[in-house]
C-alpha cells in the first residue's frame, strides 16, 4: 500500500508550489490557481479575492489610485504659523507636503506630531528645521512597486508627478492597501466609477472619481472653466477645501452632497435634481 508520503502530490498542490516558486506567465494562470485553490477548501473567498487584487497591483498605476493635486491638503514653507496650525486643526491629517515658492517645488513632509513639542515651549515654529524627507515618485509608478517601497522605508506618503515634473497628486499606503482589501466587500458590486446610479426620480449617486465629461454629458451641464476632471474635484472647486459628509453645494438646478468620504479624500456624492 502506497503511504501518504508516497503519494505524488496532487495537481493543485503543485501548481500552487510552481505559483509561489516561480513566476506566473499570466493573470489567467494566477486566477486559475486560486479558483482551484477556493473549490478545494485551501483558502477562503475573501483570501482568494485578495490574492488576485495582490497580483493585479502590478498592473495599476498610481495616477489611477492616487489622491489628485486638486484634493491634496499642503502646507507653504512661507505660511504663518497661524494659517499652518489652523489648516492642521482643520483638516485633522497627520502628514503634510509642504512646497516652496514655486507651485511643483516638494521641500519635505510635515507631520503633526513634530509641532507639539514645539508649541510647549511656545517658541516660533521654524518648518524647515522640522521637515522629514519625502519620496518623489512617477505617476506611472506601478502600486505593487510603491507598496514594496514603502514597507523598505517604513514611509508612508510619496507626492506623485508627471513626466513634466509637475505635481500630480499625492499617494499613501492606504491608497494602496485599499486596493487589496478596502472594497473586498463591494467586489460583486457593479458599479465603477464612470457609473450613474439613478435611485429614484431626481436622485443619483456617482463615485467622486467619475470624469467630468461624463457628469455633463448626463445632466447637460458645460464646466469649461472649472479647474476640475472629475466630479469629487467640482465639488472641492466649488466649496474651497476637502469636503466631509454631509457637506452640500448647489450647482443651477442641482444640489450635490457628499455621502461617503475619509480624511483624505471624498468618494461617493450623491445628486438631486430640482425640478
Amino acid at each position: 500500500m502506497t503511504s501518504e508520503e508516497d503519494k505524488p502530490p496532487s495537481n493543485i498542490l503543485e501548481r500552487i508550489k510552481k505559483f509561489i516558486s516561480f513566476k506566473p506567465q499570466s493573470l489567467n494562470e494566477v486566477s486559475e490557481v486560486l479558483e482551484h485553490a477556493l473549490t478545494s477548501n485551501i483558502i477562503d473567498k475573501e483570501a482568494q479575492l485578495i490574492a488576485e487584487k495582490a497580483i493585479r497591483l502590478g498592473n495599476i498605476t498610481l495616477k489611477e489610485i492616487m489622491v489628485p493635486k486638486i484634493e491634496m491638503v499642503t502646507i507653504n514653507i512661507n505660511d504663518k504659523e497661524s494659517e499652518l496650525l489652523n489648516r492642521i486643526i482643520d483638516t485633522g491629517h497627520s502628514r503634510y507636503p509642504v512646497l516652496g515658492n514655486e507651485s511643483n517645488e516638494v521641500l519635505g513632509l510635515l507631520l503633526a506630531k513634530d509641532i507639539l513639542p514645539i508649541m510647549k515651549t511656545k517658541q516660533k515654529i521654524n518648518l524647515s528645521s522640522i521637515l522629514r524627507d519625502v519620496r518623489v515618485v512617477p505617476e506611472n509608478k506601478k502600486a505593487d512597486t510603491m507598496l514594496e517601497e514603502f514597507k523598505k522605508d517604513r514611509s508612508h506618503m510619496a507626492v506623485v508627478i508627471d513626466e513634466y515634473g509637475t505635481i500630480s497628486g499625492l499617494i499613501t499606503i492606504e491608497d494602496v492597501l485599499e486596493e487589496l482589501v478596502g472594497e473586498i466587500e463591494d467586489e460583486h458590486d457593479p458599479t465603477d466609477a464612470d457609473e450613474i446610479i439613478q435611485v429614484s426620480k431626481n436622485e443619483f449617486i456617482a463615485d467622486a472619481r467619475l470624469e467630468l465629461s461624463v457628469f455633463e454629458k448626463k445632466f447637460d451641464k458645460n464646466f469649461d472653466d472649472i479647474n476640475a476632471e472629475t466630479l469629487g474635484g467640482l465639488f472641492i472647486y466649488k466649496l474651497g477645501q476637502i469636503p466631509k459628509v454631509g457637506d452640500r453645494i448647489e450647482i443651477e438646478n442641482m444640489l450635490l452632497a457628499v455621502t461617503a468620504a475619509d480624511k483624505r479624500k471624498v468618494k461617493k456624492i450623491g445628486i438631486t435634481v430640482k425640478t
